[in-house]
């Protein structure tokens, strides 16, 4: 590994680590074990970290995990309620919505590496990744509402595009937990491997997809998610301009000659990396 970066200490500790690996995979930790719990401070730490991973060219895929061998999460802290309750959107969920729909937003591959209890917003964050790999002994679900509340960090809208509507509201009306079988039978998670061995498993994808065409991995997630909310025709629209810039980008050079010369491609474009606007940068 290259480093490690940790989220700035200004308040509370820090449970939001980030590793950039040698290999393109930056590693995402919630390192708060046991439970690894949805603070409001690990919500603001998560924030800073996805942002540092969206402006740095080096992670080219991010692996998100939990510290321990208990949790990857096992949702929000729930002795934090009573104070946010008056205020619950503005002081908790606002932030927690935007932390998942940054990562959700990242234009590089996203991996959940998911052992032990996975529950409320952390199977929430974990639906905010483009994979889940998950060990056997993983259990999952969104309990709240046995709290008389519902997921309101993404999973009433992202758990029926991933399962269906039907065996989403299974799982969010029942707040059962599920065994990784289960969520691997219903699409929940993309794999399952032996017990403690998800976040190998996910590095090991995540190294595979690190070497790549960026640009190529990055459409692709961008059109597959768009096309959700998108019409056939806009679909299309959208597919065709993605296809010139492929076509006329970094990568199909090395495409064309690796197929010619019957060898695997080795691709090594730099990742995009979108200009902030002037604002942020002071320029305006």
């Amino acid at each position: 590994m290259t480093g490690r970066e940790r989220a700035p200490r200004t308040s509370g500790a820090t449970v939001i680590e980030l590793d950039v690996r040698d290999d393109g995979v930056g590693v995402l930790t919630l390192n708060g074990p046991p439970l690894n719990l949805i603070t409001r401070e690990a919500t603001r730490q998560l924030l800073e970290a996805t942002a540092r991973v969206a402006e740095d060219p080096r992670v080219r895929v991010l692996v998100i995990t939990g510290a321990g061998d208990r949790a990857f999460c096992a949702g929000a802290d729930v002795t934090e309620f009573a104070d946010v309750r008056a205020e619950v959107v503005e002081r908790k969920l606002r932030r927690e919505n935007e932390a998942m729909t940054a990562i959700e937003g990242l234009p590089i591959p996203t991996i959940a590496a998911i052992g032990g209890v996975c529950l409320g917003g952390g199977a929430e964050l974990a639906l905010a990744c483009d994979l889940r790999v998950a060990d056997a002994g993983a259990v999952i679900g969104f309990p709240e509402v046995g709290l008389g509340v519902f997921p309101g960090s993404g999973g009433v809208f992202r758990l029926p595009r991933v399962v269906g509507l039907g065996r989403a509201l299974d799982l969010l009306y029942s707040g059962r937990r599920i065994s990784a079988d289960e969520a691997l039978r219903i699409g929940l998670v993309t794999e399952v491997t032996a017990p403690g061995a998800a976040l190998q498993r996910a590095l090991e994808r995540g190294a595979a997809l690190a070497s790549g065409p960026a640009l190529a991995l990055r459409l692709i997630k961008s059109g597959a998610r768009d096309s959700l909310t998108q019409t056939t025709a806009q679909a299309v629209d959208a597919s065709l301009a993605d296809s010139a810039r492929v076509f006329t980008g970094p990568d199909i050079e090395e495409g064309l000659a690796a197929f010619a010369q019957k060898r695997p491609p080795r691709f090594t474009a730099p990742r995009e990396i979108e200009a902030r606007p002037a604002k942020e940068e002071g320029l305006s």
